[in-house]
């Protein structure tokens, strides 16, 4: 047996804040390493001492296992745990963890190294008789096997995957992805199987110890998803028949025999719409999903891992399983824009009591470019699944989240769309119904105008005479305020307690009460530090309203044809042979931004002639950075 003292994590944000909230209950030290823009972040805050990694980058910080482990030799840890992403699938770096002396918080590096590549994966999976897709040899595709799905063999998270259903696009499709694998893991190898239709994405959470006990922890069903990343993740997976569930548990107890696993894993599958499963990867570390399995065993997975390093035994069989748990990962994203992430500073995150909340961030810290921009995990468990889910989609509605645009609304309408609450569940279910789950809620102009009221209402510490005026004094002619949200103009007019089909009741800089069709309302109102932004949240939505100004600033007007970057990245790839002078399409892709581990295209926003091109490979930009300029071809 080990006795542990003090943990270094290896990572960063709300994995490395859940990793320490159970090492502190145990009685473990804990160390935390930065970059340099996470210097001030939660995770180092929250940490009995931090270490900083000097740079930005991730292959400069928190992928140098070299300087992580001189941290936590400086630092006096005797063991590392790798959270999720960034080394946490690295044997090497698990070999060189071990032979510094510490105990590593994972999986043996064989069994790392064996399930690293899924082309070599699969093969060892065929081996231990467990299901899997037939290869497809893409210099070999023929009509009959479309639609083809790209994965790159290192890594996940969705990076390298293409769906093919063209065979005119496959090469095209294979050289993004071999591009794109290549930027992300250094490893191009790419390899294709039948892209399944409306398949699930069910996997099985597995423990292991040194002697010889492998639990199969039940299922969880991962199916709503964007590009290829989990949204929405579930225990135990709805509706799977017994004798598929046994299935599951039997070939996710195999794979890790076959790789002698030690610690928490995961094995993934696909489940087709008429239920047979096929093996598609083994994630030989912690899961960003695994609280729903924790809430139905009522374990800690993270302690359960310490426990297993240290040497010790798991008994014979887990715990029964009770209830049901939905999590969903709250994005600082646009999904209404290709799933655009934003970056800048967080001002209000508030969740309502009764869910659990993981997250790295708190009220004024900063999202960052550098990094995935999921803001937090929120977890609700209950007797059944139906309680689950409106438990969690009524904590989500009732949040509070300032300061940037966030997928909180979609998370909202998917746990209370139709199929979801049927449990029909299946990959492509954004692909269907983003455009209803991304439409404006329908409360806006009662919103925007709760905003004009709060703007207009004097402070509660203001003059008694402004306090009984302010608002409420009566003008010959409607005052007139204009809002921008997502895209749309409101203009909105009030006099004393009228306006078409609201009546106003209260109004305070904080809070306007108003009479909508008959309902009362309550909107909660709340102004960013320079007043640029206004974010009116009520029982029927969330909205940000920018003010527009009466007279329009010239300098905003840019040049006809500009391409501006949507968001803070580095310029990863431009088109072959792209230079000032090449004709151009409209829609086609022109170069290729990355941020916040996602790949962006930037396209021909007409037919024409590239006349600029600002940018260089390796190049990063700010945001509205000027990267290209297409004169528009003239109209026959």
């Amino acid at each position: 047996m080990t006795n542990l003292t003090s943990l270094l994590v290896a990572n960063r944000g709300e994995i490395a804040v859940r990793i320490f909230r159970t090492a502190r209950a145990l009685g473990l030290a804990t160390v935390a390493v930065h970059s340099d823009p996470d210097a001030d972040a939660l995770h180092v805050r929250d940490a009995d001492a931090a270490v900083r990694l000097p740079g930005a980058a991730p292959a400069d910080t928190y992928l140098r296992g070299d300087l992580i482990i001189k941290a936590a030799l400086a630092a006096g840890a005797d063991a590392v745990h790798p959270g999720y992403g960034f080394l946490s699938e690295n044997a090497d770096f698990a070999r060189e963890v071990l032979a510094a002396g510490l105990t590593w918080i994972g999986p043996p590096p064989e069994a790392i190294e064996a399930m690293a590549s899924k082309t070599r994966a699969k093969e060892l999976m065929r081996a231990a008789g467990v299901p899997l897709l037939d290869p497809v040899d893409p210099a070999a595709a023929t009509p009959a096997d479309l639609p083809l799905l790209l994965k790159a063999a290192a890594g996940g998270g969705g990076r390298g995957m293409r769906v093919v259903r063209d065979l005119d696009q496959l090469k095209e499709a294979l050289d993004a992805a071999v591009a794109e694998a290549r930027s992300a893991f250094g490893d191009g190898e790419v390899f294709a199987e039948p892209y399944v239709e409306r398949g699930r994405h069910v996997e099985v959470q597995i423990l292991a110890d040194a002697h010889g006990t492998v639990w199969a922890l039940g299922t969880r069903d991962c199916s709503l998803q964007r590009r290829h990343q989990k949204v929405i993740e579930e225990a135990p997976a709805p509706g799977l028949p017994a004798s598929l569930r046994t299935t599951l548990h039997e070939a996710a107890v195999a794979a890790a025999r076959a790789v002698s696993y030690r610690g928490a894993g995961t094995v993934e599958f696909l489940v087709t719409a008429d239920g047979r499963p096929y093996f598609l990867e083994m994630n030989t570390r912690l899961q960003v999903e695994h609280p729903v399995t924790e809430a139905v065993f009522d374990l800690d997975l993270v302690a359960l891992q310490l426990r297993v390093a240290e040497g010790a035994a798991l008994p014979p069989e887990p715990p029964q399983p009770t209830g049901h748990a939905v999590e969903a990962r709250l994005y600082a994203e646009d999904p209404a824009q290709d799933w655009r992430p934003q970056t800048g500073a967080l001002h209000t995150l508030a969740i309502p009591g009764g869910v659990r909340v993981d997250t790295g961030f708190t009220d004024g810290d900063t999202v960052g470019i550098h990094y995935d921009p999921m803001l937090a995990k929120v977890v609700a468990h209950a007797p059944t699944r139906a309680e689950a889910v409106r438990a969690l989609a009524h904590a989500l509605a009732g949040a509070r989240i300032h300061g940037l645009t966030t997928n909180r609304e979609l998370l909202v309408r998917s746990l209370r769309h139709p199929e979801f609450t049927a449990g029909q569940l299946d990959t492509g279910f954004y692909e269907r119904h983003l455009d209803t789950l991304t439409a404006e809620a329908p409360d806006a102009t009662a919103a925007a105008l709760a905003a004009a009221l709060a703007e207009a209402a004097p402070a509660p510490d203001a003059p008694l005479a402004a306090r009984l005026g302010g608002w409420r004094n009566v003008r010959s002619q409607p005052q007139t305020r204009r809002y921008r949200s997502v895209g749309v103009e409101h203009e909105v007019q009030y006099q004393p307690v009228n306006h078409p089909g609201i009546r106003v009741l209260a109004a305070t800089p904080c809070l306007v009460t108003l009479e909508v069709e008959g309902i009362r309302r309550a909107f909660h109102v709340k102004q960013n530090s320079n007043k640029t932004e206004i974010y009116v949240d009520s029982a029927l939505g969330a909205h940000t309203f920018t003010p527009v100004p009466r007279f329009p600033d010239p300098q905003d007007r840019t040049e006809p044809g500009s391409l501006l970057a949507p968001m803070p990245g580095t310029v990863v790839r431009i088109a072959e042979g792209l230079a000032p002078g090449s004709p151009v399409t409209a829609g086609q892709p022109l170069l290729w931004l990355e941020a916040m581990k996602m790949e962006h295209r930037i396209l021909a926003p007409a037919s024409g002639t590239l006349t600029a091109l600002h940018v260089a490979t390796g190049q990063q930009v700010e945001f509205g950075a000027l990267l290209a300029v297409v004169q528009e071809e003239p109209q026959a």
